[in-house]
């Protein structure tokens, strides 16, 4: 088919059937894959979903990819995109097709022997080296993060030669973001470095929907650290806020809510995610998403349920508890009014006992008083020569003594064992 019927075919479709652009599409691409003819045209856009010319070039390039997945196509994409995309358009469609590609090709990555032999027919094109090695640094560093190989891929962006090979591109955003990505998975660098990547990253002025997404995707496996539901929850907020139609930014916000435990705001979400994921796509797999956003509602709607559990199960135990301390405390109380009743019982036992102890020694001492009266009356009454005056006197004071006697032994020992304050 000569060139100029890829494009006549692809002018004559429209975006408004698009069952029938995206069969047009994909008929055009695989005539040129096995033709063996790059898309002779040129590609004024970055729209995905109704330029025929860009859906066309983008089903060529994946077939392209699928055949032969390594830096060496990379490298003819990159050089293919430099001349028949328009600048506007290139940064995303840059960073769309090498990170997206890099994903459904994430099962063949080449080694470091592999890299180093595509290195130097790379370096050797006639367009700049460093737009060709930086596209096929995404693309190879894409497929690490794919399969979170985060140790490799920071060996990779740090010190290989095609990622330095990549130069200015090396301070873009979107590296920046593959590195904090890296940092972020691996067990040897800290988290407040990688953060400081992220925020690097997240506030450059070139930040775009895949900065952002990288840096997203970073938060969500990255180590637990302090803050980290925190942080990704609050850069995933902002994320749905500039892109309220991403999925996968829904997606990474349930993630953030799920962490910090705001089951209801991530089951939401992610129902948000799995009704704005598409049906289809050509650099991802719709069923592996939808899978994994299904296996995190899973997961979510798990966490609210035990949640509930928790929470119910802390109220019985508070309410338990509340009923212990009411029952501790009447038996606290109970106790203290028996204790107060025996002590009384007690005080007044001894009371009495002092009261019948001191009726018994006054008993004793009238009692005595009242014998020795008896006896000394009588021996003076049988005994001596005295008149009966001088008897009758001697009988009275022998009397009046003893009562005095008497009178003061209970006095004393009222005295001694009277209560006192």
């Amino acid at each position: 088919m000569e060139p100029g019927s890829y494009t006549a075919r692809l002018s004559g479709t429209t975006a408004s059937d698009s069952r029938e652009l995206d069969r047009v599409c994909e008929e055009v691409a695989r005539a040129m894959h096995e033709e063996g003819t790059e898309p002779p045209f040129d590609v004024a856009s970055s729209n995905f979903a109704t330029d025929p010319f860009l859906i066309c070039a983008d089903r060529y390039w994946r077939l392209r990819f699928l055949e032969h997945p390594s830096i060496r196509t990379a490298a003819a994409c990159s050089l293919w995109i430099a001349a028949h995309v328009s600048r506007e358009a290139r940064t995303e469609v840059w960073e769309k097709w090498s990170l997206g590609y890099a994903f459904i090709t994430k099962d063949s990555v080449e080694s470091a022997v592999e890299l180093s032999r595509a290195m130097e027919e790379i370096v050797s094109r006639d367009a700049p080296a460093g737009d060709v090695a930086y596209f096929a640094t995404l693309y190879h560093a894409g497929k690490l993060r794919s399969d979170f190989r985060f140790d490799e891929l920071h060996q990779f962006l740090d010190s290989s030669l095609l990622a330095l090979a990549a130069g200015v591109h090396r301070q873009s955003a979107l590296f920046t973001a593959l590195r904090a990505f890296a940092a972020f998975g691996s067990p040897v660098i800290t988290a407040e470095h990688a953060v400081g990547m992220l925020d690097q990253a997240w506030s450059s002025p070139d930040r775009t929907r895949h900065v952002v997404d990288i840096c997203l995707n970073g938060l969500q496996f990255a180590l637990p650290f302090a803050g980290h539901g925190e942080l990704l929850r609050d850069r995933a907020a902002e994320a749905v806020g500039d892109h309220p139609g991403d999925h996968m930014f829904h997606f990474r916000l349930a993630s953030g809510l799920h962490m910090t435990g705001d089951h209801d705001g991530a089951l939401a979400d992610i129902d948000t995610a799995l009704r704005l994921l598409p049906a289809l796509g050509s650099r991802g797999s719709h069923k592996l998403l939808q899978e994994q956003y299904l296996a995190k509602r899973d997961a979510i709607a798990e966490g609210r349920l035990r949640a509930a559990r928790d929470l119910e199960h802390r109220q019985r135990l508070g309410e338990q508890d509340a009923h212990h301390r009411e029952r501790w405390a009447q038996l606290e109380e109970e106790l203290h009014r028996r204790g107060e009743e025996q002590a009384r019982a007690h005080r007044e036992g001894q009371e009495t006992a002092r009261a019948n102890h001191v009726r018994s020694v006054e008993l004793v001492a009238v009692f005595t008083s009242a014998i020795a009266f008896a006896v000394g009356s009588l021996q003076v009454t049988l005994t001596g020569d005295f008149p009966l005056r001088d008897r009758l006197f001697m009988i009275g004071a022998w009397g009046i003594a003893h009562v005095l006697f008497a009178l003061l032994v209970v006095g004393g020992t009222w005295l001694i064992t009277r209560p006192r304050r």
